[in-house]
């Protein structure tokens, strides 16, 4: 007896020294916040369980420009400390020579994915990230501050400010603002403008073809209306917001519309919000003839670095984040777009999460950002374009003005060609 149970204890701790050998550790960068923390932490959790690979997260600044700036250093210096990047979907084409081609090792399940988003990580035939979700944003409503006023769902902008500036005018609240937005110098705001323009009828900044084409009077129009805004129906405190700074006004019911991507969603519906139940959501607004409604197509997803030393680990573990039961479970804890389709025909999903059913609207309007005609001058390009936009909401400058100032920089960068 006592040889067996020593025999039975030795294989025990041999079969715990051989799981401590086979365990690996990686670092996984990522700009989540709130919700979206939460849940990452949880799945790798569950991730270690399963395999013994326990993924660190690295956390970022919410901005995604800072993130960015941050990736490039890492992956310029060949950092091996950093295994698994997370990244936006307008990353793939100047991030590419530096991460890992996971065209073999998911050649399985690319089939899944909506065909124009892995179309979206693929760089000269490289498919260099995976994606885990979609995004396009909505205006969201208070419901039931449009129903007291007898007021519709907005489908202009003109509509959308004139309900704002009625509602707060019949509130009298001095805390109640019309609308909130993303209006800091960053890269939400070239999404939000890229909106303005677009849904005016001024183009998307630079066309598919690589034209500059943003110094036009619909652009103008668009970015002078927006202007008209601040001070008005949105504070001009909006100029330093960016998505948590709009949602933490809008979930306190301090606002009475807000622009915003899907995750705000689930958060305003949580018990500890002040608009729970009271709200919902319509694809954004167009602007003057020729327009009509358009989102800016976003998006998350997985890269491994070239550099790590644990490129199978990793790449096992971006595979599980990017499967479709992850993905199914981001839909129905952070209503976040899958990228698997069949995931929109789940049971579940259908059940829990019919505000999945609003966004296939949305994102049929999405328009992506120009860094496919860019290439590598992308981040360039829109930091000009966010800066001419913050100009011309600061009442720095006409619109006019500004984009033609824009255009003449933009045709400098561009120089013989977009590179």
């Amino acid at each position: 007896m006592k040889i067996k149970t020593a025999l039975t204890s030795a294989l025990l701790g041999m079969s715990f020294m051989a799981a401590s050998a086979m365990a690996v550790d990686l670092n996984m960068v990522s700009g989540a916040t709130g919700g979206d923390l939460a849940f990452d932490t949880a799945k790798l959790a569950d991730f270690a369980k399963e395999t013994g690979i326990n993924v660190k997260l690295v956390p970022m600044p919410s901005s995604t420009t800072d993130q960015f700036g941050q990736y490039k250093l890492w992956l310029a210096a060949g950092n091996a400390d950093i295994d698994i990047y997370q990244t936006d979907v307008i990353w793939a084409p100047q991030l590419a020579d530096q991460l890992v081609d996971l065209t073999d090792a998911a050649k399985d399940v690319v089939k899944d994915h909506f065909p124009s988003i892995i179309q979206s990580q693929t760089v000269n035939g490289k498919l260099v990230a995976l994606p885990v979700f979609t995004d396009a944003p909505a205006l969201y409503y208070r419901k039931d501050l449009l129903d007291k006023y007898k007021l519709a769902a907005p489908k202009t902008w003109d509509e959308m400010a004139k309900a704002a500036k009625t509602v707060t005018d019949g509130e009298k609240n001095a805390d109640l603002q019309g609308f909130v937005f993303q209006g800091n110098a960053y890269e939400g705001l070239t999404c939000d403008a890229l909106e303005w323009v677009k849904s005016n009828g001024g183009g998307q900044i630079v066309e598919a073809d690589g034209k500059i084409s943003i110094n036009n009077p619909k652009a103008a129009e668009a970015l002078e209306r927006a202007k008209g805004w601040v001070g008005t129906i949105s504070p001009k405190g909006v100029l330093a917001y960016q998505e948590e700074e709009s949602r933490g006004v809008w979930q306190t019911g301090k606002a009475v519309f807000m622009r915003n991507w899907p995750y705000a969603f689930s958060l305003g519906n949580k018990d500890d919000s002040a608009v729970k139940g009271k709200f919902d959501v319509v694809p954004l607004p167009a602007g003057g003839e020729g327009g009509g409604s358009a989102a800016t197509l976003g998006g998350w997803n997985l890269a491994v670095s070239k550099y790590s030393k644990h490129q199978p680990e990793a790449i096992k573990a971006i595979l599980y984040l990017a499967s479709a039961k992850i993905q199914k479970a981001n839909a129905l804890e952070q209503t976040h777009l899958p990228t698997v389709v069949s995931v929109y025909d789940d049971a579940d999903v259908k059940a829990k999460q019919p505000v999945l059913v609003k966004w296939k609207d949305v994102f049929l309007a999405a328009v992506p950002r120009p860094s496919a005609p860019t290439k590598t001058k992308y981040n360039e390009v829109s930091n000009l374009f966010w800066t001419a936009v913050h100009d011309t909401l600061s009442g720095n400058g006409s619109a006019k003005d500004n984009l033609g100032n824009l255009e003449a920089k933009l045709t400098e960068l561009k120089g013989d060609g977009w590179k």
